[in-house]
């Protein structure tokens, strides 16, 4: 009875998390920001076989290492489909970091306190809404906790040196993705101090030769990409490569970190971030404090190792300016471990009850509140909004009446559930929201959100024949393009680029077109004799004739610093 038991608790959370995580999967094209960019990236490599160095559009892109898009090209490569392969490295990275702390949690402690941290993940915000996008975050999020798992292996349950290696290599991984995976080897600093205070379970192990091998298996996960990369820049002797090199190595890792140009917040912003992002799991961090310190206390390395390195990287990422939420995404999954022993005490408390069922009662009302000023508010609002974001008609009442089957269950769950029951109540309304938004709001808002119905209909208004070209555009317009479509740069000035597309479209001008962003566009174009092709992700875009064109497109001084403006906030 208790083998069958286990079983399906272990296979209720395995359903869960593939019907939360994998919800909408094939529903949609990438949205910006990130997700068109990555896919992009991805598809170039596809089709021109350059997977070293890769590119967005005719230049290379050296913002991020390649590891995310390598991956969507490989699945897309067996797959066959784009709207699958984009977001299956998010999914699958999601489901390894939920395999992670499940089995940490069993081998620690038990299988239910593993399973707990699972449940805790799998429902954090900033974990699901991370779990559905296509971004490098989750997966070097899942690098990061292989090598933590690794490590923890070692350390509390070893010695384990194939584990010990292997926390080492995926560290090394995580760089290559995207930089930071070197924070996991902060977990060895509270290992090193709690075994120098003699600790019980926790050990180095130092003095064995096999300890000291552990960075060579680091080095050589870095050098899977950094050496073959490096080798072609150098021999190939390209200006284009050398500077490659030099902004992916240097300026976008040593000198974002210590010289952030963007993103600034205070040096609090995290202690922000986690209340909001966290829940519901952050919420019970009040009663958790004074039971971690107990623990503490009574000398448990298990606590040590993990709130000792979540409070690392918070600290890590609050020294440098430029700041963002995923940043501290990395520390979630050991967090959740933390909290996880405490759950079944702190699930009998009467004020916990209380406190997550305010909150399942807050989450319903608000959806049941947002559908229903969507149905009945002033209409105004609803037609500025559609008009904004290019939304088709219908879309708002659709999502109005998703929302208001979101809070309905959240009342439902609430009443069924009863007051010693409000964590399952929880668990219930947030699957039934992550499913209905992904099931009914996926198709909804992609053409709208992925500019696939704008370049839908361009393709239509131009004609299969005639030839495209795109100025000030965005990675979704060369995305969903359905041709090959010209490009003239991207952090080109958009004036420049105009003027190569006009000087381009010359060339033919009975047959080609460019789609330009409105803010783009200069006194040259007469707005009269182009069209409005239409509104995605909240911009304007027009298509602009040869006969549109008169006179050399120049710009001002004035049209300059606006132009500026306009690209930086871009």
């Amino acid at each position: 009875m208790l083998k069958t038991r286990a079983s399906r608790e272990t296979w209720l959370f395995v359903v869960m998390a593939l019907l939360v995580l994998g919800a909408g999967l094939g529903l949609r094209d990438p949205w910006p920001s990130d997700e068109p960019r990555f896919a992009l990236v991805a598809k170039q490599m596809v089709d021109s076989g350059q997977w070293l160095f890769p590119h967005r559009g005719l230049e290379l892109y050296s913002d991020k290492p390649p590891m995310l898009m390598w991956w969507q090209a490989t699945l897309y490569s067996v797959i066959g489909h784009w709207r699958v392969a984009f977001l299956l490295p998010s999914l699958v990275a999601a489901l390894g970091m939920l395999w992670c702390v499940v089995d940490l949690g069993r081998r620690l402690w038990t299988r239910r306190v593993g399973l707990y941290a699972g449940w805790a993940l799998l429902f954090a915000l900033q974990f699901t809404f991370q779990a559905k996008k296509a971004q490098i975050d989750p997966l070097v999020v899942l690098f990061i906790t292989l090598a933590n798992y690794g490590l923890l292996r070692h350390l509390l349950l070893g010695p384990a040196w194939r584990w010990w290696w292997a926390g080492w290599f995926f560290a090394g991984i995580g760089v290559i993705t995207k930089g930071v995976g070197v924070i996991a080897l902060l977990m060895i600093l509270p290992a090193a101090i709690a075994s120098a205070l003699q600790w019980p379970r926790v050990r180095l192990h130092a003095r064995d030769l096999r300890f000291w091998l552990a960075p060579l298996a680091f080095v050589l996960a870095v050098a899977l990409w950094l050496a073959p990369m490096v080798l072609t820049a150098v021999t190939t002797k390209s200006g284009e490569y050398h500077a490659y090199m030099d902004d992916i190595l240097f300026r976008q890792t040593a000198k974002r970190y210590a010289q952030s140009w963007d993103h600034h917040q205070p040096w609090w912003y995290f202690l922000g971030t986690m209340p909001s992002m966290w829940i519901p799991a952050f919420l019970l961090v009040p009663w958790a404090i004074p039971a971690w310190r107990r623990r503490l206390q009574r000398r448990d390395a298990r606590y040590l190792l993990l709130l000792g390195w979540w409070l690392m990287i918070v600290l890590f990422f609050s020294i440098p300016h430029g700041k963002r939420d995923v940043y501290i995404l990395p520390s979630l999954p050991m967090f959740c471990l933390a909290l996880a022993p405490l759950l079944p005490g702190l699930l009998r408390r009467r004020d916990v009850q209380w406190v997550l069922g305010g909150f399942t009662l807050l989450l319903a009302l608000g959806t049941l509140a947002a559908g229903a000023s969507a149905l009945l508010g002033t209409p105004g609002f609803e037609a500025r909004l559609v008009q904004e974001r290019g939304l088709a008609p219908g879309v708002m009442d659709s999502m109005a009446w998703a929302a208001l089957a979101m809070g309905g269950w959240g009342v439902a769950s609430l009443l069924l559930c009863g007051p010693g029951r409000r964590h399952v109540a929880l668990v219930s309304t947030l699957t039934v929201i992550w499913v209905l938004y992904s099931l009914v709001g996926y198709p909804l808002l992609n053409d709208s959100s992925s500019a696939r119905g704008l370049m839908r209909d361009v393709g239509a208004r131009i004609g299969a024949d005639a030839e495209l070209g795109l100025v000030a555009w965005k990675e979704q317009n060369l995305l969903m393009a359905d041709r090959p479509a010209a490009t003239f740069g991207f952090n080109v000035p958009w004036h420049d680029q105009l003027v190569a597309g006009t000087q381009w479209q010359q060339l033919a001008p009975q047959r080609r077109w460019l789609l330009a962003h409105e803010d783009a566009l200069l006194p040259c174009v007469d707005r009269s004799q182009a069209i409005l092709a239409g509104v995605a992700n909240r911009r304007r875009w027009w298509l602009v004739p040869a006969a549109a064109v008169h006179g050399p497109c120049v710009a001002s001084e004035a049209e300059l610093k606006r132009e500026r403006r306009l690209q930086n906030n871009e």
